[in-house]
């Protein structure tokens, strides 16, 4: 263990002397400074695996993201610690722990206000999602391939639990899928359409990128929401732009929700998408009232401080989180099924849905997407290229509710694949989840590389014939 190793060389101090009495000395001021770190060390270690434990959101986040700026640096002190490199651990451990500390502090610290038990009582659930629409049959130029849709079949029953995929190619317009016509949760896989709604808006000219947009107390959010650490007593300025690719890049949900309230809320969301022909694509609200309903609470503004959310859903008691787990389960209020997701990323590749800059905007962020790097992106070979949206629900009873990812998918030739892999809920290890997405990924480029044989071998035939 790193520990370990720090710990066995906690008193090596290697500096040439010019006498027994400095070497002593020096010996001496070893030992205790490196004392003193490694107890830095040892609680930088505590501190990384309290901030492992702060609710599902974040254990999900890191499970599939190098760490948050906290948990970064504090590991990042303790290499330094290893390195002995003194000054530099000290630095960025005490950095590191403000940060971590400013992340999760508990309840009881000044300035935090602790809930009574009375906002943990649950509330009546959103029975009344707005209904999905089903979409239409769109004839495409050619069926989809058999043998990819064959495997994603196979893929599907092995795996041995629900699960939606869809998979398009965005020239051809052919769908193979899986229950592609099912509403499945989306989680923050939504956060794509309010940007949409956002650069909708910005085609428009009702709301501009560089305008500028002060965040305050009140827009704080639910889980990840690494934005509201820069709120200070006079809020933070930013920009529409910077909202848009926080809620995009690294999936920040204090980000999305305040774009959602610029341009009009989720009615907003829902007449562009209608007025897009986007089908089979449905949310009922922003984050945190999402998010509350789906634990059996309602949002209400003294969840605000970090971690007060979850604190109040662990106190909730355990029939009241199986209610409303499986009644979200039963009738996702941000349902989408994996064949309208497809069809709607093909139509942004192709320009339908937004002006060419406000396409490159979504796409470019899309690229840029720092979450799930191991989902369908692992199981792309060198030369591939993903512009995706991943999203990722609350644990309960060793389950997680709604594990997805959605993107488009460009082979080397340029040649552009919609995919959407979506799982309602699922109880398998990490490791297992992450290979099911991967093997999606193999599939279509299997699919393509296919492809690539059956046209050379038809040149290839030309040539010999003389055609």
């Amino acid at each position: 263990m790193v520990m370990d190793r720090v710990s066995d060389r906690a008193f090596e101090f290697s500096v040439v002397s010019a006498t027994p009495l400095r070497d002593a000395a020096l010996r001496a001021l070893g030992a205790v400074f490196w004392t003193a770190a490694d107890g830095l060390f040892l609680a930088c270690v505590a501190t990384d695996k309290a901030v492992r434990r702060v609710g599902a959101g974040t254990q999900h986040f890191l499970a599939d993201v190098p760490g948050s700026l906290g948990v970064a640096a504090v590991r990042a002190g303790a290499f330094t610690v290893e390195r002995r490199a003194p000054l530099t651990a000290l630095a960025v451990i005490l950095v590191g722990a403000g940060i971590g500390w400013n992340a999760t502090a508990p309840a009881a610290v000044p300035g935090r206000h602790p809930l009574s038990a009375t906002h943990a009582v649950p509330t009546k659930l959103v029975t009344a999602a707005v209904t999905i629409r089903t979409p239409r049959h769109r004839p495409p130029s050619a069926p989809a391939p058999a043998a990819l849709q064959r495997e994603l079949s196979e893929l599907a029953a092995s795996y041995d639990e629900p699960v939606g995929i869809a998979v398009s190619d965005v020239t051809e317009g052919w769908v193979a899928s899986v229950d592609g016509q099912q509403a499945f949760p989306q989680q923050s896989v939504s956060k794509l359409w309010v940007a949409i709604t956002a650069m909708d808006a910005v085609d428009q000219g009702r709301m501009r990128l560089d305008q500028g947009v002060l965040l305050t107390d009140d827009d704080r959010s639910v889980f990840f929401q690494p934005i509201t650490y820069r709120i200070d007593k006079d809020g933070y300025q930013t920009t529409v732009d910077e909202l848009l690719n926080k809620a995009l890049i690294t999936s920040d949900n204090a980000a999305n929700d305040k774009l959602m309230g610029m341009v009009g809320g989720p009615v907003a969301v829902h007449e562009v998408l209608q007025r897009k022909d986007i089908e089979g694509v449905s949310l009922a609200e922003d984050e945190k009232h999402l998010q509350a309903h789906i634990a059996g609470m309602t949002w209400t503004p003294q969840f605000r401080p970090y971690g007060a959310f979850e604190e109040a859903r662990g106190r909730l008691p355990r029939e009241v989180r199986d209610k409303a787990m499986q009644a979200y389960l039963d009738a996702p209020y941000d349902g989408a099924s994996p064949v309208g997701i497809v069809q709607a990323l093909s139509a942004l590749k192709r320009g339908e849905l937004l002006s060419p800059g406000s396409t490159d905007v979504i796409l470019g962020a899309m690229a840029k997407a720092r979450t799930g790097p191991r989902r369908l992106a692992g199981g792309l070979p060198s030369g591939w290229k993903i512009a995706h949206k991943t999203g990722t629900g609350q644990d309960w009873r060793g389950a997680t509710y709604g594990i997805n990812d959605v993107g488009l998918l460009t082979a080397p030739d340029g040649r552009t694949y919609a995919v959407a892999v979506m799982m309602p809920k699922t109880h398998k290890p990490v490791p297992a989840r992450l290979e099911f997405m991967q093997a999606v990924s193999r599939a279509v480029v299997g699919n393509w590389q296919a492809e690539r044989r059956t046209v050379a071998s038809l040149r290839g035939s030309e040539a010999v014939r003389g055609d």
